[in-house]
């Protein structure tokens, strides 16, 4: 069995990992000022929070499109992959889990298993850490979704802001 991890670019990831050959991340599109960015690959995080400090709109994201992540998928399985665990953002954040859930039969010879992080950045960085690490052990799926339901069920995220402008612009 070879195990693809796919995350998105909500996740935050150690470094150790950003360049493992198994980590495939789909970009999240954020729409600031009426353009549309896609985070990690048409803006950096430095320069997002410049266009977010002198922004009149406060920015948006949307999910990807479905046939660029169908694309990805497929990109995958022609790899020799035939195995993708693909861990995203809360479900109570954004319905493109959900999304997911309806391309499982779409890439012939490949299992694929959206995985609902309930969380996101750090937190689901650390499960795709968690993943790959389990995946280079050679742990069964079994294992592998165990572990990442107990990192699921005993995280805690906890928000410290420098002001509350933006959670004041976003409602």
């Amino acid at each position: 069995m070879k195990i693809a991890i796919v995350t998105d670019s909500t996740a935050y990831l150690p470094e150790r990992i950003k360049d493992h050959p198994n980590l495939f991340v789909i970009p999240i599109p954020v729409i600031l000022d009426g353009k549309i960015y896609n985070e990690g690959i048409d803006i950096e995080a430095d320069e997002y929070y410049a266009l977010l400090n002198n922004s009149k709109e406060f920015p948006t994201t949307s999910q990807p499109a479905l046939g660029e992540v169908l694309e990805l998928y497929k990109s995958i399985a022609e790899q020799g992959y035939d195995t993708i665990i693909s861990i995203h953002l809360s479900s109570g954040i954004s319905g493109f889990v959900h999304t997911l859930h309806g391309l499982t039969d779409e890439i012939p010879g490949v299992a694929l298993y959206p995985y609902d992080s309930k969380i996101t950045s750090m937190p689901m960085g650390h499960m795709v850490e968690a993943a790959l690490d389990l995946t280079e052990e050679k742990a069964s799926l079994e294992e592998i979704f165990a572990k990442l339901d107990l990192i699921r069920d005993n995280t805690y995220a906890y928000l410290i802001v420098e002001d509350l402008n933006n959670l004041v612009r976003g409602g």
